[in-house]
């Protein structure tokens, strides 16, 4: 069998992970983007040059979700990672 070279996930499972990783056990949760924009001239050559710019994803995270964020954009953090049970 080849050996994997690449995984993917879900913005769902993203979430999970994130929340799992954080040790986080309450409150609803979303997947958050912060984006960069750069302004410039871009084409093949010099004189085929036009403005563009460039969208870059500078870093994804989560973000609590707000009371009035539809349910099916959220992720429960107490349903993906419960707090342990006390001895």
């Amino acid at each position: 069998m080849a050996e994997a070279t690449q995984y993917t996930v879900t913005n769902r499972e993203l979430v999970e992970l994130i929340i799992r990783h954080a040790d986080i056990h309450d409150g609803k949760w979303i997947m958050m983007a912060a984006f960069g924009f750069a302004p410039g001239n871009f084409g093949p050559t010099n004189d085929k040059l036009v403005p563009g710019t460039i969208v870059a994803i500078q870093n994804v995270g989560i973000s609590r979700a707000e009371p009035n964020t539809p349910p099916e954009m959220t992720v429960d953090a107490s349903v993906v990672n419960p707090r342990p049970k006390k001895k």
